[in-house]
């Protein structure tokens, strides 16, 4: 079966070319490895009273630091090619690929202190004649050369490799990486524990003559642990700061862009220990904040975008409150002979139309369109959000929808009511659906009916307009008393001036 793709990585700045990956990773690699070189050849020049500085010595370690050089340089290209090859490709990787990704990190290690081991097994036995002090001297910068070596190259490569191991995609099953607490206590294992236990090795040594003589010096070998332990150590100190700085910068900087509301933000996830968790939960939490502004953005187009941001952010029981509000009830008339004479994406366009300018009077008052029911609409004004005069608001829009649907082939009647009603969540713990329910929306019902035998096509009741502003009640007319249907009572009506 053909492998599934991925992909390639990238890194802070873009897109990182495999082949240019590999240039920088060898490049680090070798320079750490000269570079570390060079400091201990200083080291042991600077301690050359000891006799280890000789012609012999000199062509020696020149051979060896060409032959080192090219076995760093040759070993980081075998090292990371094989990695590079699903990375250039964009394929998945395998678990035997992401294995061999893992184990970059000790290959390294391996490849950085092999010249180092030659370089002893070569130099010791060269210079047995110079003693004790001697060997201590080249001993120590021998190990110190290894370690920082493997330091070095790690700090040099460190960014490198990012690009490399955040091409594994999240889903597959990773190795562990040594964690926070692991890399300090390595830290300090390699430059306090070993530099400050070799002092005190020798001087327990010295002071019971064991092989080191009571009258042999040794100050200048201390002087190298001493040196190894505080250049070791900030360098070490680098590198272990910037693992686990990098990372959780990048995070904070993420966060303060979703703070901002770049909800599509997402980081590479190139740790594997539990900073790498950190950066994989961070990007799980992303995608939930996206499904759930998805959620919310779909809910709001269902119920409206006032109800959807009521039910997110006070968690609505289903109790509700009582309220005085204002509703208006807007029908058509011969939507059913306009599909018996039209053909259905026509009628499909006229009641888009319909619903569009009935949308769009409402929220410009701040109302909530509740429900859409066939081809009529129900409106509420002063729930959930409270307006400071819900019923002049309803009243204003009924004038502005009776002005605008004229434009529509369709007829239609409004209805305007206002008073006391239940304003909530109605309906099972899991499915929740908000209404109004009282007289009101009743009372508008039966008005946009009976509206529909009026000029105007808009009626609006006594209570509302009784409830109104007087610079909306201007607008309207009495028209008398009607008994509406289901009514106990006439009801004052008023129709637009």
């Amino acid at each position: 079966r053909k492998p599934s793709r991925c992909p390639p990585a990238t890194d802070t700045f873009g897109r990182v070319r495999p082949r240019s990956l590999l240039i920088r990773y060898a490049a680090g690699l070798t320079w750490a490895y000269v570079l570390t070189l060079a400091e201990v050849v200083a080291i042991v020049v600077s301690l050359s009273g000891r006799g280890v500085v000789t012609a012999d010595n000199v062509v020696t370690v020149g051979l060896i630091g060409a032959v080192g050089t090219a076995t760093v340089a040759a070993g980081a290209v075998l090292i990371i090619r094989p990695s590079l090859r699903w990375l250039d490709a964009g394929l998945r990787p395998t678990p035997a690929q992401v294995q061999t990704a893992a184990k970059t990190m000790r290959r390294q290690t391996f490849i950085t202190i092999a010249p180092w081991i030659l370089t002893a097994a070569i130099l010791v036995p060269l210079n047995l004649a110079t003693g004790v002090g001697g060997l201590i001297i080249l001993g120590s910068a021998i190990l110190f050369g290894a370690i920082a070596t493997i330091s070095t190259g790690f700090l040099f490569t460190l960014r490198t490799l990012r690009p490399l191991l955040a091409g594994v995609p999240d889903d597959v099953k990773r190795p562990n990486a040594p964690g926070v607490r692991a890399r300090l206590l390595l830290m300090w294992t390699v430059c306090t524990a070993l530099p400050g236990s070799a002092i005190a090795l020798l001087l327990i040594m010295r002071s019971n003559g064991l092989l080191v003589a009571e009258s042999a010096s040794i100050e200048l070998a201390l002087l190298v642990l001493a040196l190894v332990a505080v250049v070791l150590g900030l360098r070490a100190m680098i590198l272990v700061s910037m693992s686990i700085s990098d990372p959780l910068g990048q995070v904070v900087d993420a966060m303060a862009d979703v703070e901002k509301g770049k909800i599509d933000r997402s980081i590479d996830v190139y740790e594997w220990s539990e900073i790498g968790r950190l950066q994989t939960g961070f990007n799980r939490m992303v995608a939930g904040l996206r499904e759930r502004d998805q959620l919310r953005d779909l809910f709001g187009r269902h119920v409206g975008e006032e109800v959807a941001r009521r039910a997110v952010e006070q968690n609505e029981s289903p109790s509700g409150d009582e309220r005085d509000v204002a509703v208006l009830f807007i029908d058509l008339v011969g939507s059913t002979q306009l599909a018996v004479v039209h053909e259905p994406h026509e009628v499909a366009r006229v009641l888009n139309d319909f619903f569009r300018i009935v949308v769009a009077a409402v929220d410009e008052q701040h109302g909530l369109i509740n429900k859409f029911q066939g081809d009529a609409v129900l409106a509420v004004f002063g729930a959930p959000l409270r307006v400071a005069d819900p019923a002049s608001a309803a009243l204003a829009t009924a004038r502005q929808l009776a002005s605008e649907l004229r434009t529509l082939p369709v007829d239609f009647g409004i209805g305007v009511s206002a008073g006391p009603v239940f304003a909530g969540n109605i309906g099972a713990e899991n499915r929740y659906e908000y209404t109004v329910v009282g007289d009101p929306v009743n009372e508008a019902a039966r008005l946009a009916d009976r509206a529909k035998e009026f000029d105007d096509r808009v009626l609006c009741s006594g209570a509302a307009i009784a409830r109104s502003e007087s610079d909306e009640r201007d607008h309207w007319t009495p028209k008398g008393q009607l008994r509406l249907r289901g009514g106990s009572a006439a009801t004052d009506i008023y129709a637009p001036s």
